[in-house]
């Protein structure tokens, strides 16, 4: 969810057409996808499993395999929109212009560091002390 975020984020420098965005959206909902049914299966194959079993590792390895094949082709996807020199130097001057941005910028990922680290309750609780 965080990189979806900040891709999206960061789509407005770039010259992106309404068919390029419904590929990247067909690409976030691919991964998102692909994340949503390995949990469903990890939570069931947990559920059912008694001790160790080469079924469950198989499944978990193929689930987690799928995940990282769409990642992958994500990764390509981004590289096939977005690779355009120009305006990755407009981002750093956009960023370089005013010197509150870059600190700003720094925090926001700091955030959503500890986000993926912790998960979103965990997070809250230790922002504000429950």
């Amino acid at each position: 969810m965080v990189a979806v975020l900040y891709v999206f984020a960061f789509s407005f420098f770039f010259e992106v057409s309404p068919t390029d965005y419904a590929v990247l959206f067909l690409t976030f909902a691919l991964v998102l996808g692909a994340e949503m049914v390995n949990t469903a299966l990890e939570r069931l194959c947990d559920r059912d499993a008694q001790g160790f079993s080469q079924w469950v590792k198989v499944i978990k390895d193929v689930a987690a395999g799928a995940v990282l094949v769409c990642a992958l082709f994500a990764v390509g996807v981004g590289v096939c929109l977005f690779w355009q020199p120009e305006s990755l130097w407009g981002i750093w001057q956009y960023y370089t212009a005013r010197w509150w941005r870059i600190p700003l910028l720094l925090a926001s990922l700091g955030l959503a560091g500890a986000f993926v680290v912790w998960g979103p309750k965990p997070l809250w609780d230790r922002l504000f002390k429950r």
